[in-house]
């Protein structure tokens, strides 16, 4: 049995935005009971990352090691077409990742216990990105 799901998520700008209830909600539309829920993001300035959820300040603090580590407006890019945080937010989603692959287990995501699905917006304006949510079992 395979399931498709799509979702639309507005940004508020550069950072972690908790779609957990979302994917949950695909998965458990699915009816699959176990299985695998693969998440898929279809930009190349936005990523998909597993991260902790209970302590707000794990992602503040993942922001600003990106924030050090590519930094906007580095004169080694030529790539700035849309600004000076276009080409960084291309390395970063590099740097993490486009698709995450969840195992589904009693029709829902098989998450330990402090982690939570985000989308990683890398961009520091407002974006409406789209998900894409398989179930396969």
């Amino acid at each position: 049995m395979t399931h498709r799901a799509q979702l639309e998520v507005a940004t508020r700008g550069r950072g972690t935005h908790d779609i957990t209830g979302e994917v949950q909600r695909a998965v458990a539309a699915s009816g699959v009971r176990e299985g695998l829920a693969t998440v898929f993001v279809h930009h190349t300035s936005a990523s998909v990352v597993i991260c902790e959820n209970a302590d707000p300040s794990v992602r503040r603090d993942l922001d600003a090691f990106f924030a050090r580590l590519v930094p906007d407006g580095d004169r080694l890019f030529t790539h700035t077409a849309e600004g000076p945080d276009d080409m960084p937010s291309h390395v970063r989603s590099i740097l993490t990742q486009s698709s995450l692959g969840v195992p589904v287990s009693e029709g829902r995501c098989d998450l330990g216990t402090w982690q939570g699905i985000y989308l990683y917006e890398h961009r520091t304006t407002p974006h409406r990105r789209r998900v894409t949510v398989v179930v396969v079992g």
